[in-house]
């Protein structure tokens, strides 16, 4: 039978999903309302709109 507590012990979590998680905490990810806003402003000042 697995001894849950020992295998909690033995866990470390994988070095990408730290970094990952450390790269969406330290950068603000881009939603759709922002890229949204973002494109209407880029159609404004190029004059398309």
């Amino acid at each position: 039978m697995i001894d849950f507590e020992e295998e909690l012990k033995k866990f470390h979590p994988s070095l990408e999903v730290e970094q990952v998680e450390e790269n969406v905490y330290n950068n603000k990810p881009k939603d759709m309302a922002d890229l949204l806003q973002e494109m209407i402003r880029e159609m404004r000042s190029s004059n398309r709109y």
